[in-house]
């Protein structure tokens, strides 16, 4: 899969021959047929000095793991899924950011995990009405 990042629509009308070429082949010379342009989401997420996003794992509607996949070398705007990028898994099943008994709403630290959770499940909502919109008889086999 090649990825590219562009941060205006117009940068594509000036993609150079050379970037054009390479994204046109992917792995083992296979030619490019289709293109998914996807909205990045900049992460404020740091691990030791590293920008971090967190991956979540679901399993029908349920949140069963998750990791932190964290890159030293790349910016808040750039895949992070690439050479030199590192894994820590996310502690889903003790977490220390509960809310803290006693505390006015929002003065504890946020519990992320949950948040992560509750963003993965929307996600997955929305890739199903997706998924339905653009192939309705997918439960259709041959």
């Amino acid at each position: 899969m090649g990825v590219m990042t562009v941060r205006d629509a117009k940068e594509l009308d000036d993609l150079t021959k050379k970037v054009r070429n390479k994204m046109g082949i992917i792995k083992d010379g296979l030619p490019v047929q289709d293109f998914i342009i996807q909205e990045g989401v900049q992460t404020s997420e740091r691990m030791n000095d590293a920008v971090a996003e967190p991956v979540v794992y679901t399993l029908d509607r349920y949140v069963v793991g998750g990791f932190y996949r964290m890159h030293p070398e790349r910016g808040i705007d750039e895949n992070l899924n690439a050479p030199g990028s590192s894994y820590v898994p996310l502690a889903f099943a003790h977490s220390n950011h509960m809310p803290q008994p006693g505390m006015h709403p929002g003065a504890s630290a946020p519990n992320r995990f949950y948040m992560y959770g509750v963003i993965a499940r929307l996600a997955m909502l929305a890739a199903s009405y997706e998924l339905e919109a653009t192939n309705p008889e997918a439960e259709v086999y041959d």
